[in-house]
């Protein structure tokens, strides 16, 4: 899609503003942005950004959640995170525009460094679970609530939102509640206590970037403190990410013993989000796993 001109005008008045001088923008190119905005590459006489937008009625304030998310993640100073230029509405837009990031493929030091940054990342923590604001995940509301103990948090602010939302929608039954039930009984037996991490959020292969200097960059993220293994299995969900990464990750910051049999509990989660997204084609895995515990 091309740029609407109401935003094409807005984003060259900011960027006139913050770089003090005429700025003209030269040419616009499609890239990809997923499934819930727009996203172009534009070419400026300041350089290359990325630019994204949406219907601000239909995901009011996703982008200044994005933009605060991107700015603690990036205040941590343990990735790399794509510069915020601005975050601002044109008419009945929503916009957010980023330094443009040139990728690279992945060198043989790659996945290591990914490791070893995301475990710097969660040594960041905080007083409690949850964020002082909610945001989103995909285009769902993300619940981040404080609270004092990870599983209360788990259950109260991840799984029975995305439950009560998938049951009114039909996509699930009583049987599914029951077996989440069960669950919640067993997850202090099973879980570590931890110290609150700051996650991604949203941690899957589509969310990170490899830049032109070889290094991990993080994009789009639902970020809150939480159990840092919760950004450890996303990376599992679909697929997984090399084994350096999570060598590197455990000889930076070692995981609880048993973290792997843990994974599947913490995916409920997105797995939750992706049925109320798409439909209940995913409701079989979320039931699979259930049946485990």
């Amino acid at each position: 899609m091309l740029l609407p001109e109401i935003l094409k005008s807005k984003i060259s008045e900011i960027l006139t503003f913050q770089f003090k001088r005429k700025v003209r923008i030269f040419s616009v190119q499609s890239v990809a942005g997923g499934d819930i905005n727009s996203a172009i590459k534009i070419a400026s006489s300041v350089g290359n950004f990325f630019v994204k937008w949406n219907d601000g009625k239909k995901f009011p304030a996703m982008f200044y959640k994005e933009f605060l998310g991107l700015k603690l993640l990036d205040k941590s100073q343990s990735i790399k995170i794509p510069k915020v230029v601005c975050e601002a509405k044109a008419g009945s837009y929503e916009f957010l525009v980023l330094e443009f990031i040139d990728e690279a493929k992945a060198d043989s030091k790659f996945w290591y460094k990914f490791g070893e940054s995301l475990a710097r990342l969660h040594k960041n923590t905080a007083k409690n679970f949850g964020l002082d604001h909610d945001n989103y995940i995909g285009s769902l509301i993300q619940s981040n609530q404080k609270h004092s103990d990870w599983i209360s948090f788990f259950i109260e602010e991840r799984i029975q939102p995305q439950l009560k939302l998938a049951f009114d929608a039909q996509f699930t039954d009583r049987t599914i509640l029951s077996a989440f039930k069960r669950l919640f009984t067993k997850l202090n037996e099973v879980i570590p206590k931890e110290p609150p991490a700051l996650l991604h959020g949203d941690l899957w292969s589509g969310n990170f970037m490899i830049t032109s200097q070889g290094d991990p960059c993080l994009i789009d993220p639902a970020v809150y403190y939480g159990h840092r293994e919760v950004d450890i299995s996303m990376t599992k969900l679909f697929g997984g990410f090399s084994l350096e990464f999570y060598e590197a990750y455990n000889a930076t910051f070692p995981l609880d013993k048993g973290w792997k049999e843990r994974l599947d509990i913490y995916n409920l989660y997105p797995l939750l989000v992706h049925v109320n997204l798409f439909g209940g084609a995913y409701v079989s895995q979320v039931f699979s796993i259930l049946r485990r515990f």
